[in-house]
């Protein structure tokens, strides 16, 4: 959509182009024959028009461009062949002030070379024409370089101070972002160490006071909770309280429990992420696998947001035939598979593939 000030500027500026052709319509009476200036009001009126048009871009198009200082060449040779230089010709030079104007609208639309190449073609058509640098002046040759140079400047200062802004912004726009990355760091920090503080402090001063000298159980507890810091940082909002007491309670059990948070819940709001993490905490406190592996889903999944796998090690009932038959003793058998959807839907909850399958394959 065209904002209102763009719309006041291509206004102003039809103006002057129209006002110019006023002036040669004035004055047609004066040329020797009236139609190469009709011809060249025609053709300096469809340049203006193609040169106004709406674009989707400010930058002129270069066959417009082209157009214009073909129009400028053409129709200088059609207007001052008819004039007579000796002569006060008042009016009937109006297509020196319309190349002006029409330059002056080519350099705004960013082609400042056409343009000036235009001035010079104008320039040099006049002084052919009327033999006398002087009359430069007096033909109002002089005005037409002194706006396209005003436009010129304007529009390169112009060019500049909107690419700065733009780049400004862009910096102030990365500077915010970097800040709010470091205010997310360091309360994750924070939020971390006074987890691990918790956790870990107790027993940090349980081997400090017995000199390093723990008896198994508490070394078990020590592994136990070095699993429990792992999960903080890649398990990340797989966990809440209930999981983490469950998952701790799983590992006292002797169950290997591997968290992993791929980002694919991030966007999930409190409600249905409270609803994930209170699935997992029961199917870990549940399970009678011997290992659990907990991960989140892909970020282009829609359905699924948690995938729970329980694998159980048993002994092969086939004994000395499967391994006589080239196999493993220990067969790892499916306990669990279950996907959490992203957003509740009770009658989809779980998908079972078959039933057991082995770790080879």
């Amino acid at each position: 959509m065209i904002s209102m000030p763009r719309i006041l500027l291509v206004g102003l500026a039809a103006l002057f182009s129209a006002y110019h052709i006023v002036l040669g319509l004035y004055a047609i009476g004066v040329p020797a024959s009236p139609w190469p200036s009709v011809v060249a009001m025609a053709l300096y009126g469809a340049a203006s028009a193609l040169s106004l048009a709406p674009s989707p871009t400010l930058r002129m198009p270069l066959g417009v461009a082209a157009v214009n200082l073909a129009v400028t060449a053409v129709g200088f040779i059609l207007v001052l062949p008819q004039l007579d230089p000796a002569a006060d010709n008042g009016y009937a030079t109006w297509f020196i002030g319309a190349v002006g104007t029409l330059m002056t609208i080519t350099v705004v639309r960013q082609r400042p070379w056409f343009a000036w190449a235009g001035i010079v073609v104008m320039l040099a058509a006049v002084l052919a024409w009327s033999h006398d640098p002087l009359a430069l002046a007096a033909l109002g040759a002089i005005g037409g370089p002194i706006w396209v140079g005003v436009a010129h400047v304007t529009t390169v200062s112009i060019v500049r101070s909107s690419r700065e802004a733009a780049l400004f912004e862009q910096a102030e726009q990365r500077a915010a972002e970097w800040h709010a990355q470091e205010e997310a760091e360091f309360y994750e920090r924070r939020v971390r160490l006074g987890q691990m503080d918790r956790m870990v402090a107790p027993m940090l001063r349980l081997i400090v006071t017995s000199d390093g000298r723990l008896d198994e159980a508490e070394r078990e507890e020590c592994r136990h909770l070095e699993a429990a810091m792992r999960d903080e940082i890649r398990g990340r909002r797989l966990l809440d309280d209930s999981v983490r007491r469950e998952v701790l309670a799983a590992r006292r059990r002797g169950v290997e429990v591997t968290l992993f948070d791929d980002g694919g819940i991030d966007d999930l709001d409190r409600a249905e992420h409270a609803r994930i993490t209170a699935v997992i905490a029961r199917q870990i406190g549940s399970t009678t696998a011997d290992r659990v592996v907990v991960r989140t889903a892909h970020h282009d999944d829609d359905e699924v947001a948690v995938t729970i796998v329980g694998l159980r090690t048993a002994e092969s009932g086939a004994g000395a035939d499967a391994t006589s038959a080239g196999g493993t003793s220990d067969d790892t058998e499916l306990e669990l598979w279950l996907e959490v959807p992203r957003h509740e839907d009770p009658g989809a909850d779980s998908h079972r593939p078959p039933e057991s399958f082995e770790s080879g394959r």
